[in-house]
Order: structure tokens, then sequence, then C-alpha cells
């Protein structure tokens, strides 16, 4: 039996790697011989670069960058196993978790780090980068990332602006004539899974502000900042992008890549497939058990699970998904190319209990799971 092991992280529990590795023991327990070929995927969130890095058997990169409040952080950045490909997850350098609760300000966060890890990979000779841009503590348009990579943002009297969305509001001129020229070559393919414009009721400020700490007051002071900068960028580089789907996502970064270098916006779980070789590989598979920490009626909409499931069913292989929870309108995934699903949770725990023992409670779950699929495999050989 041919199993392919394909999850993504049971968030703020296990990682990827780590789910597919307890996947692993849960199915050793049941079946021995079995031939496991494990690909942790993600969605462009967190875990992006460990998925994608160690299903190719790539490497991992520190390196200090400027973090979103304009400080030094350590973050992180990938190179796949092909040695061509760069992966970046910018919450890595510009996320919300690298910011105090008392000090979210999404005015004056920047993407600036994000920019300088987009160019350590160009000086490394890469001119493939995926790049996941869920979890922002951001609201500049990307201005952050464009200014670590050449351009210039200046105000009236010829000063350059500070970092953060609010300075935009004081954009005069952008000067685009020291932007790295290696990008011209170079493919970007950003991993978004919003269709949010830049600007207005469903743009970056108003529907991702307030997680950031902007106030309603704030939000309009940012919204008005974003469609000024988009007014004076699309000026100089002749490209109209703020109503593109996607150009909100992550504080307008969507559209500060659109602005700026040569991106493709694509859904996030695609790159990620399309990266590890996923299709090759499932076609000569007898099964594929994902998962994630919590199944509900948003899986639906193409989170990671139902993106294995769907390229899978090309070929006509069953899906099993493995659930850190199942939530209100779980069912709908069964009409999305997963066959079957379970919950980890074998009786009455609190989150922080569930949490704690997350690798334990996948691999005893896992185990559950194919015991059944074993003796299914036995009533298959009565009734023939």
């Amino acid at each position: 039996m041919r199993i392919i092991i394909a999850p993504d992280s049971f968030k703020g529990s296990v990682s990827a790697v780590g789910t597919a590795n307890a996947i692993e023991k849960g199915i050793r327990q049941v079946f021995q011989e079995a031939e496991i070929i494990k690909l942790p995927i993600a969605d462009g969130g967190e875990g992006t670069v460990e998925a994608l890095v160690t299903a190719t058997a790539g490497q991992i990169i520190e390196q200090n960058v400027v973090g979103p409040l304009g400080d030094m952080v350590k973050a992180f950045w990938g190179i796949m196993g092909d040695g061509e490909t760069a992966v970046i997850e910018m919450a890595a350098a510009s996320g919300l978790p690298l910011v105090p609760q008392d000090k979210k300000d999404p005015s004056i966060t920047t993407t600036y780090g994000t920019g300088e890890l987009i160019k350590a990979a160009l000086d490394r000779g890469l001119r493939k980068i995926i790049l996941g841009i869920g979890g922002s503590a951001t609201n500049d348009g990307g201005s952050g990332v464009a200014q670590a990579l050449g351009v210039k943002f200046l105000d009236a009297s010829g000063q350059e602006l500070p970092y953060g969305g609010g300075a935009l509001a004081n954009l005069d001129h952008v000067d685009i004539s020291g932007i790295d020229v290696r990008l011209r070559d170079t493919t970007i393919m950003v991993a978004c899974d919003v269709d949010n414009p830049l600007c207005g009721p469903k743009g970056a400020s108003a529907v991702y502000g307030p997680q950031k700490g902007a106030t309603p007051e704030m939000v309009a002071q940012l919204d008005d900042a974003l469609r000024h900068f988009a007014g004076k960028v699309q000026k100089v580089t002749g490209r109209d992008v703020a109503q593109y789907p996607g150009a909100g996502a992550a504080g307008g970064l969507g559209a500060g890549l659109l602005f700026f270098t040569n991106a493709k916006l694509r859904p996030g779980v695609e790159i990620v497939l399309e990266a590890t070789g996923f299709e090759d590989v499932v076609k000569s598979a007898q099964l594929v058990i994902t998962g994630e920490g919590r199944t509900d009626f948003q899986t639906a909409f193409g989170k990671a699970p139902v993106g294995v499931a769907k390229l899978a069913k090309k070929y006509n292989v069953p899906v099993l998904c493995v659930a850190g929870g199942l939530g209100e309108g779980y069912e709908d995934v069964l009409e999305q190319g997963i066959d079957g699903l379970t919950s980890i949770v074998p009786g009455p725990m609190t989150l922080d209990e569930c949490m704690e023992c997350g690798e334990e409670l996948i691999e005893k779950g896992t185990k559950r799971l194919c015991q059944i699929i074993k003796v299914g495999m036995r009533m298959e050989g009565k009734t023939h």
C-alpha cells in the first residue's frame, strides 16, 4: 500500500512536518509494511517555508532584518531542494506575532524586513521566489518591501518618508530609478488566499486593520493614505492594481508587489502542491491522508486539505482528513473531494490540553482511523 501523508499544520500546536511525522507513526502501528511518502504542506501562511524545505530536502537560512516596528529581529527563509527557488514567509520578518500586544499600530509598522529577505534571495542568485503573505502586522501597501529593494518615497520637501502606512499620506513623489534591476528577471509567486482590493470597505485597512491595532479613526486615515499611495505609484509605474483581487492582502502588500515586481498572485495551496510535485506522486498512490487543526465550512473554500483532495480526485485516489476538531459545516468538505474525516480528540478535553499533547493525539487518532481502514479491507475480501 502506498500512502501519501500531506497535512497542514495544527496551528499553535504542531507544525505540518510534526503532523506528518505523527500520522506516519499512527499508520505504522497498523500497516507496518506500507510505503509512505510525507509531503507536509501549507497554504502560504505560517509553516510554508518549513513545509517546502522539508518536502524538497532544502535548507533554512536565518537572517537579521528590520522587524515590523523598525527594530532588528531574527527572521528566516528557505531554499528548496532544487537549489533555484527561494521560499519566504513575510510573517517571519513582518508578522503580527513580532509586535507586542501593547505596541500594535499599523500606521507605523513596515514590511521592510520582508524586502530584505527578497534581496537576500536575489543576492544568492535565486530568480524564483515563493512568497507567503499571511499573518502580517502591516498596512503599508508594501512600501517597506519596495524601500528595501531601492524605491524611494519622498515628501514635498524631497525627504524620504519614514516607515509605515500612516506616512503615505504625505507622499509627494515616487522615485523608482534605484529599484533592484534583478527583479526584472525574477519570477515571484505570491501565495494569496484573499480577494480584497486595496481600499474601500472591503480593503486592507477596513477588513484587517482592526486586528492589527487600528481604531476606527485610524482605519479611515490608513485607507485614505493607501488610496493616495496607489494614485502616486500608478502615475510612475503605469500599473493600475488597486482594485485587483488580492491587492489588499497583508495590508496592501499584494498591491505593492504588483506595482513594483512581476509578481503573480495565486492560491497558496496550489503553489505549495505544485512546488512539492504532489500531483506526480499521487498518481500511483492508494490513499492520501491530510489534516489540519480545525475542519469546518471554511476548509471547503480552498484551504490546504481541499486543495490536496481536488488533485487526488483527478486520479481517483481516496482522501481522508485527520482534524483537531470538527466545526460547523465540516460536512461541506465531503463535496470537495475528501472522502472521510475524523477528529483526533477521543473524549472531553480542554483546548489547552489538546494543544499540549497534539502529536500524541494525532498519532492515536490516525491509528484508530487505520484500524477502521483495515476492517474495510477485510470486508472487501469477503464481498468478492
